[in-house]
C-alpha cells in the first residue's frame, strides 16, 4: 500500500511504515503543507495495527530535511511561535507508540535536525550534515532543538553547535551521540532494514513501554522514573506477548508476538 502526493510519500510493508519527505527540489524544506502531511502520516501509522516501525527519510541524495521554509518564517509574527506547530508535531513523533527511525543522508539542518532528534533511533551517512543554524536568522531552535540536543550530546556540545551554528557530518554525529549509527552511503538502506528487523522481532507492547519509560523518565527524579519502569513491567507481565516470549525462549524457538 502506498500513497503519493506532493510533499510526503508513504508506503507500508512487512511492519514498516516508510515516510519519505518528498520535496527534493527544495532540499525537502519543511513548509506548512509538508508539516501537515507529516502529522497526518504519523496519525495514520499510529492507528495501523500492522505497523511496528516508522522510518522517516528524505527523497533524493542531497537532503533529509534542510530546515523550515525561510520565506514562510519571514512572514511569521510573534504570537505565531506559541502555537504547537513544528514542536507539537515532533513531540507527537517522540510520543508515538511505534518505534521511529530517522535515516539521514545529506542536510538535516534546523527543523530537519530537530525532526531527526524526535525519532528513537538515528542513522547517518558520511554525507549527512547536522546543524542548528537558526541564530543566523535571528531566531532560536524552537522545535525541540535546545532541549533534545543538550540531552543527547551534553550541554557544552549543544551550546557550541547552537551558538556557532557549526555543521557536523554523520561520522562526528555518531561520535558525540547525536546518531546511533554511522554507515557508508551505499549501505544505508541495508542498515535501515537490519535495525528495523531487530526491532520487529521484539514484543511490540514491550517496545512501546520501554521507549516511553526512557523518554518520560529521562527528565524526572530517578525514584519516580524507576516506579514508572516498574509499572511498565507490570503492564508487560499482563500481556499474552510476555507468556509467548518466555515460552518461546524455553522452547528454543522464535516468538510469535500478537501485540496483546
Amino acid at each position: 500500500m502506498s500513497n503519493h502526493n506532493k510533499s510526503v510519500k508513504t508506503e507500508i510493508g512487512q511492519g514498516i511504515f516508510w515516510l519519505t519527505l518528498n520535496r527534493p527540489e527544495a532540499r525537502n524544506a519543511l513548509d506548512a503543507n509538508m508539516l501537515n502531511e507529516i502529522e497526518k502520516a504519523i496519525t495514520d501509522a499510529e492507528a495501523n495495527k500492522d505497523v511496528k516501525v516508522i522510518v522517516i527519510q528524505g527523497a533524493g541524495e542531497k537532503s533529509f530535511a534542510a530546515g523550515a521554509d525561510i520565506r514562510q518564517l519571514n512572514e511569521r509574527k510573534s504570537l505565531e511561535a506559541l502555537v504547537p506547530g513544528m514542536q507539537g508535531i515532533y513531540n507527537k513523533i517522540e510520543n508515538c507508540s511505534k518505534v521511529t527511525i530517522a535515516a539521514v543522508r545529506g542536510f538535516a539542518l534546523g527543523g530537519g535536525c530537530e525532526l531527526a532528534m524526535s525519532c528513537d533511533i538515528r542513522l547517518a551517512t558520511k554525507k549527512a550534515k547536522f546543524g542548528l543554524p537558526e541564530l543566523s536568522l535571528g531566531i532560536v531552535p524552537a522545535a525541540g532543538g535546545t532541549q533534545r540536543l543538550s540531552r543527547m550530546v551534553g550541554k557544552g556540545r549543544a551550546l557550541d553547535m547552537i551558538l556557532t551554528g557549526k555543521i557536523i557530518d554523520g561520522e562526528e554525529a555518531e561520535r558525540i551521540g547525536l546518531t546511533s549509527y554511522f554507515v557508508e552511503e551505499e549501505e544505508l538502506q541495508e542498515k535501515i532494514l537490519e535495525v528495523a528487523e531487530k526491532v520487529l522481532k521484539k514484543g511490540p507492547v514491550a517496545a512501546m513501554l520501554a521507549k516511553h519509560a526512557v523518554h518520560k523518565g529521562y527528565d524526572i527524579d530517578q525514584d519516580t522514573a524507576m516506579w514508572m519502569e516498574k509499572l511498565s513491567q507490570a503492564v508487560a507481565f499482563g500481556t499474552e506477548d510476555k507468556h509467548e516470549g518466555t515460552l518461546a525462549f524455553l522452547e528454543k524457538r522464535q516468538p510469535e508476538f500478537k501485540n496483546r
